[in-house]
């Protein structure tokens, strides 16, 4: 018989884009993700996801609720979106109790204290993102301060991405599920696996060469680095030239747009404004720079 991983996905402050992103997977497709063994002898069962499950109201909240009391200790949380942590349920809640909206936060954290591991799907839950920009009414936090303001320590992984890759969520977990929750070797100063997030885009750029050269596109369209365009790429972690999206078929710098850093904690307050020029920065030694400043921190 199949092991089962129980997994509960919580919709927080975002866009739902990472869902969609996730239900775009292909290979393997969401249908083998949710109904066959992506490991052999080994079946996640995802008991909660408000975004694309067919139920609603009270009688799926308490499939929720049942899971994590089942469950205790074994089930994974996995969160796309910030957590809106200013007055009460005004800003997201999840469900009812006794007559009254139970905030997302109270239900985040009484998960998450629960929980084999969590996962923030998304650089909204990773690091805030744009629920959390400036000037963030909302006080938006991303998943790793509030569990750290309620004192909880929980194995912590984060796939940043506006949205992430499939692959980076489907092989996040397949890994977990493989070869057990991943060590600090696996994972970079930001809590990302390094198998995804290992190296800077400006690494692996097919128009790295323009950059040598010193040959920038001065408007969209041109030959050349995008970087006077505002690309990111020089400061940005993640595999997007060698892995591509939609089935391998292209990616941002790919269609002659500069890279965002949305894999980044600085998006989006510090990689704005998005199609300006980085400044400070040395472009013979900018990847030299950027090491230099994490250290500093």
């Amino acid at each position: 018989m199949s092991k089962e991983i129980p997994l509960v996905w919580l919709a927080g402050s975002a866009c739902t884009g990472c869902s969609i992103s996730l239900l775009n997977s292909a290979s393997p497709t969401i249908k083998n993700i949710l109904i066959d063994e992506i490991v052999p002898g080994v079946h996640i069962n995802l008991r909660f996801h408000q975004t694309i499950m067919a139920g609603a109201g009270a009688q799926v909240v308490k499939v929720l609720e049942d899971t994590a009391r089942e469950k205790k200790g074994n089930y994974v949380l996995a969160v796309d979106g910030a957590i809106p942590t200013a007055n009460g349920a005004a800003y997201g809640a999840m469900g009812e109790r006794d007559g009254k909206p139970v905030s997302l936060e109270d239900r985040f954290v009484e998960l998450a204290r629960d929980a084999l591991a969590v996962l923030a799907i998304g650089t909204c839950a990773a690091f805030g993102g744009i629920p959390a920009a400036a000037p963030n009414p909302t006080n938006c936090q991303p998943l790793s301060k509030v569990l750290e303001s309620k004192g909880i320590s929980k194995p912590l992984v984060n796939i940043p991405g506006c949205p992430p890759h499939p692959d980076w969520i489907v092989g996040t977990i397949g890994s977990i599920l493989l070869n057990g929750l991943p060590t600090a070797a696996d994972l970079d100063d930001n809590l990302r696996p390094l198998a995804f997030y290992g190296k800077l885009i400006h690494e692996n750029c097919p128009r790295r060469a323009y950059f040598d050269e010193g040959k920038f596109a001065q408007k969209p369209g041109d030959e050349g680095c995008l970087y006077e365009l505002g690309c990111k790429g020089p400061i940005t972690y993640a595999d997007c030239p060698i892995r591509r999206w939609n089935g391998g078929t292209n990616w941002v710098i790919g269609a002659g747009a500069p890279c965002n850093g949305c894999t980044q904690p600085e998006f989006p307050d510090l990689v704005a404004p998005l199609y300006q020029k980085l400044v400070d920065i040395e472009l013979p030694t900018i990847g030299a720079y950027w090491a230099a400043g994490k250290e500093a921190k």
